[in-house]
């Protein structure tokens, strides 16, 4: 194992990171923020093939690993400078909470530990907010652990949290995804949990914040909550995705003893639209308790107005007019 002197702070500059849980849509984000300040990224994925469209710049690299082996992971991190883990699941197969602790407490150990037996010196974690050990939901409290075994190994490594609220940009699955059910359900929309306040964080200000705080000897050790600058009810976020649409849809505030009984129902069904634990999430708003971490690493949150807009109104058109073009070639190719 690699000493490491943790009163050392790595030199600023070019640097190798890798990225667990990199395919996905943070992780597109993050990659390509870091190979804006030169850096070469490492993603590691279970198919190199099917994440193609992350390899469009030069600095990027995608490498097929299994990341639940511990000597993969070790071999992968040798030649890097800084680990970054995004990875987390909303849900899990079963019901009992094994899922989210192989995904959220052991994997993050996995990768603790490969990290500093291979001599890494920097760790970066996703948590989210509304993590706590009481928390209601098996998501919140093994985010929780896996929070606390990062900062357990602070004399290790360099290590840093981040807990941001709901994420949005093109692609993420909160404004998107009440689009796609809002477009698939007629009339009259069944809305659970619409009292939770959030605070929607923009993805690429997520991915600033680590690259900021990766060089930052001020962020080690240390949690940072990520807000967007406005707080909104679900309903309200719901409606605003409506609105954008030019739905015509009438949302249905549930009561809370719907919104469990939808989540019992939709618990059973194929990819758990929406789960028991889900509900329980919900039971928490996911606003900032204290100082925004944004803010603190002087970036000035994006509200969602001046982004959301520009992906949503234009991209029902942009379907009409592609599924008009297939049509017409059908008929006269």
């Amino acid at each position: 194992m690699v000493m490491f002197d943790p009163y050392t702070r790595p030199p600023q500059s070019a640097r190798c990171i890798a990225i667990l849980g990199g395919t996905g849509f943070v992780g597109h984000a993050l990659a390509h923020r870091l190979t804006d300040d030169g850096h070469r990224v490492k993603v590691l994925s279970r198919n190199r093939e099917a994440h193609r469209d992350l390899l469009v710049h030069p600095s990027v690299e995608v490498v097929t690993a299994n990341v639940y082996d511990p000597e993969a992971l070790v071999r992968q991190f040798e030649d890097v400078d800084a680990v970054v883990n995004l990875v987390g699941i909303l849900n899990e197969k079963g019901h009992k909470g094994a899922g989210f602790h192989k995904a959220h407490v052991e994997f993050t150990q996995r990768a603790l530990d490969a990290a500093c037996k291979a001599g890494v010196h920097r760790f970066l974690q996703m948590s989210a907010l509304g993590a706590g050990t009481d928390a209601p939901s098996h998501y919140q409290r093994t985010k929780a652990e896996a929070e606390n075994a990062v900062l357990a190994r602070s004399k290790d490594i360099h290590v840093t949290v981040f807990r941001p609220s709901v994420i949005f940009g093109e692609g993420d699955g909160l404004t998107e995804r009440f689009a796609h059910l809002l477009a698939a359900v007629p009339l009259v929309f069944p809305l659970a949990c619409p009292g939770t306040r959030f605070a929607p964080v923009y993805v690429n200000d997520v991915a600033e914040a680590y690259a900021r705080a990766l060089d930052d000897s001020a962020t080690f050790g240390k949690r940072y909550e990520l807000c967007g600058p406005d707080i909104f009810t679900l309903h309200e976020i719901v409606e605003y995705v409506r609105k954008l649409q030019s739905r015509r849809r009438i949302i249905v505030p549930l009561p809370d003893f719907l919104s469990k009984a939808q989540a019992a129902v939709f618990e059973f069904l194929p990819g758990k639209p929406f789960s028991l634990d889900n509900y329980r999430s919900a039971q928490r708003d996911n606003v900032c308790d204290g100082s925004n971490g944004l803010r603190e690493l002087g970036i000035a949150p994006t509200p969602m107005d001046a982004v959301v807009p520009s992906y949503l109104t234009q991209r029902r058109p942009r379907r009409i007019y592609d599924r008009f073009r297939r049509s017409y070639r059908g008929r006269f190719s």
